[in-house]
C-alpha cells in the first residue's frame, strides 16, 4: 500500500475510528506508521483513550507483531513557525510574531494557508529519512476533514503553487503536490449503507477524481449482521398470513395455538419487526449494489454491538488485516 493513506468521510460515519484501525493494521509485523490530526478534534487521543496530543509525535499504541503506532495532532500556528524556521531561520523572532498575533492573523486572513501548513507537515514526515537512508514511518495515515471538504484541502497546494510563482512558498506546495498527486498517496473514503452517505461518498470520488487525486478503498462501516436467511428473507418481502406465524410459533413450543394464547400474541410484533428487516436489507443491498460498482477495493466493518472503545478499534484492525489491509510493507 502506498506510504501516505488519507482517510475521509461523511460525518457520523467514524472516518476517525477507521483512521486509527487502519493505522494499527499497517504497523503490524514490526512496521511503524504515524497517524495524524489535522482538524484539532482530538479524536484520536479519544480513540486511543489517551490524553490530549501535544504538537509532537508521540508513540500511543503497539500494533501485533511488534509494530508501532506513533501520534500527531498537528497544529497550524505550530506549523507555520516550523516553516518560517525551515526557510526564514527566523529563530527568536518566529515566537515573537507568535506572541504578537501575527501568526494567527495571517492563517485567519488566508485560510488556505492552514491547509498547506497540515498538508505540508504531514507530507514532510511521509519523505523524512533517518541517517541510514531509512523512512522515518513505513506509512503515514492522515484523519482527514469530511468528504465535502477533502478535495479542496488536498488540492489547496495546487492552488497556491499557481498564485506563488515563485519562492520557497511555490517550491514546497509543489513539493506537496507531488507527494499528494503521486502513487504515494492513496485517498480512502469511509461510509454507511445508508443513501446520503453513500451518494457523498460517490460524489467526492468522482471530486478527487476530478482533481487528480488518487482514490484509493471504500470502508463500509458499522456494518449490521444479517439475521434472515433469503427464503426467510423473502417470506418477510411476501408478507406472510398471520395464522401462518401464529402456528409456526405455537409449533416451536412459543405458548398455545388459541385464539389471544401467548403466540397469538407475538406475531403483529414479529411481523413488524421483519418487514422493517426486510425494508432496510433491501436498501442496503442496493447501497452495496452502488459502491460496488465503483469498481473500488471494498471493506466492510462489522457494527460493534457492545459499543467502540480501544478493544474495539483493535478487533477492526484485525478484520482489515485479514481483508488483506497490511499484508505486505
Amino acid at each position: 500500500m502506498s506510504r501516505l493513506q488519507v482517510v475521509s468521510g461523511k460525518g457520523g460515519t467514524g472516518k476517525t475510528t477507521v483512521a486509527a484501525a487502519l493505522a494499527l493494521a499497517l504497523a503490524s509485523r514490526g512496521r511503524r506508521t504515524l497517524l495524524v490530526e489535522v482538524e484539532g478534534r482530538q479524536g484520536i487521543a479519544q480513540v486511543f483513550e489517551t490524553e490530549p496530543l501535544p504538537y509532537e509525535e508521540r508513540k500511543i499504541a503497539a500494533a501485533p507483531g511488534g509494530g508501532e503506532v506513533y501520534a500527531l495532532a498537528i497544529d497550524p500556528e505550530l506549523a507555520l513557525l516550523d516553516y518560517l524556521q525551515m526557510f526564514y531561520k527566523l529563530g527568536g523572532a518566529g515566537r515573537a510574531l507568535k506572541k504578537l498575533g501575527a501568526i494567527d492573523f495571517a492563517t485567519t486572513i488566508a485560510p488556505g494557508l492552514r491547509d498547506v501548513l497540515l498538508t505540508g507537515k504531514a507530507c514532510e514526515a511521509v519523505r523524512r529519512k533517518d541517517k541510514k537512508g531509512r523512512y522515518a514511518y513505513d506509512h503515514v495515515v492522515m484523519d482527514a476533514p469530511p468528504t465535502g471538504r477533502v478535495t479542496r484541502f488536498l488540492n489547496v497546494n495546487d492552488e497556491v503553487a499557481g498564485l506563488a510563482r515563485v519562492g520557497p512558498i511555490h517550491h514546497q506546495a509543489q513539493a506537496v503536490m507531488g507527494v499528494l498527486k503521486s502513487p504515494q498517496t492513496e485517498v480512502h473514503l469511509v461510509t454507511l449503507l445508508e443513501e446520503m452517505p453513500v451518494q457523498e461518498t460517490v460524489d467526492g470520488i468522482a471530486e478527487l477524481r476530478g482533481a487528480g487525486l488518487p482514490v484509493g478503498r471504500v470502508a463500509v462501516n458499522m456494518v449490521r449482521p444479517a439475521l434472515l436467511g433469503d427464503a426467510a428473507l423473502l417470506t418477510a418481502l411476501a408478507s406472510p398470513s398471520h395464522t401462518a406465524v401464529a402456528k409456526a410459533l405455537s409449533a416451536a413450543g412459543l405458548g398455545g395455538s388459541r385464539r389471544g394464547g401467548k403466540a397469538e400474541r407475538l406475531v403483529d410484533p414479529l411481523l413488524e419487526q421483519a418487514g422493517e428487516y426486510a425494508e432496510r436489507h433491501t436498501l442496503e443491498r442496493a447501497q452495496r449494489s452502488v459502491l460496488t460498482g465503483l469498481g473500488l477495493p471494498l471493506h466492510e466493518l462489522p457494527l460493534l454491538t457492545e459499543g467502540m472503545d480501544l478493544a474495539g478499534v483493535y478487533e477492526l484492525s484485525a478484520l482489515l488485516r485479514e481483508q488483506g489491509v497490511g499484508a505486505t510493507a
